[in-house]
């Protein structure tokens, strides 16, 4: 059972999540939850059912079982596109990005349309919505100069490295104005001299209240950046705390690296 008894509850809590593909049990009866402002590291071998999780509690996935509460409200089975409206949104292993497009309109694009998806609200309404395309471009200028992206505003999007376009990914994520953002690997295909750029815009998330649900295999990525880490082996949560308190737990030990010998 879910507590909300409180206004401190964590803004996702998730109970007794299970999601199988035919005969495979991917995740089984896994709870967690995560607080707004704080990073929380999602970890385990390949094949823990980590992603699986971040697609089933983003929506992209139904649930077998279990309660997805974020916000208050229970999301389990709302689609992908209400679940990130709600102010819960995720990032993919591969950057996904418009590439004939600037930069800059990328940005625009992935701004928060504030009822202006309605074509008569632009008829009857027009100094509202220049209005707002001005505080769009203002706040997507802001963002771009966040992650460092601000001169490269007017190139193509295709155009950037793969690196420049995890943290183009990040900023077009930030100016929808998330509560809580999931992140799959976003060191993947990302250069060392980029990486810690992309290590920095993740901290700009927990700067601006925004929380993260971090999935990376980098242990040392994971520690300096996450409050708490929820441990997944063969589809189930094996433990939870921090790294301090889990390099000292033999389960989470013996996932990563096999038996561990007790002399050793």
């Amino acid at each position: 059972m879910i507590d909300t008894s409180t206004s401190q509850s964590p803004v996702l809590q998730v109970a007794g999540l299970a999601k199988s593909f035919g005969g495979i049990q991917a995740v089984l009866d896994v709870s967690f939850s995560a607080r707004e402002g704080q990073t929380t590291g999602l970890i385990g071998p390949n094949g823990a059912g980590k992603s699986t999780v971040l697609e089933v509690v983003s929506g992209f996935l139904k649930p077998d079982h279990g309660v997805i509460r974020f916000a208050g409200q229970e999301i389990q089975s709302w689609p992908a596109f209400r679940i990130s409206r709600l102010g819960l949104m995720r990032t993919f292993q591969l950057s996904k990005e418009w590439p004939t497009l600037t930069v800059m309109e990328n940005m625009l694009a992935a701004a928060v349309d504030a009822g202006r998806d309605k074509i008569w609200r632009a008829l009857l309404t027009p100094g509202k919505l220049r209005t707002a395309e001005l505080a769009d471009r203002v706040k997507a200028r802001e963002l771009l100069a966040s992650f460092g992206l601000f001169d490269l505003r007017d190139d193509p999007a295709g155009s950037l490295s793969g690196g420049q376009k995890r943290l183009l990914e990040f900023a077009r994520v930030a100016i929808a104005n998330p509560r809580m953002v999931l992140l799959d690997e976003p060191l993947a295909g990302v250069n060392p001299v980029m990486a810690e750029r992309v290590l920095g815009s993740i901290r700009i998330f927990s700067e601006r209240g925004i929380g993260v649900l971090l999935v990376e295999h980098n242990m040392a990525v994971i520690e300096s950046l996450c409050s708490s880490v929820i441990v997944m082996a063969a589809g189930r949560k094996i433990a939870e705390g921090t790294m301090e308190q889990l390099r000292s737990n033999p389960e989470v030990t013996d996932a990563y690296l096999g038996k561990v010998v007790p002399d050793a």
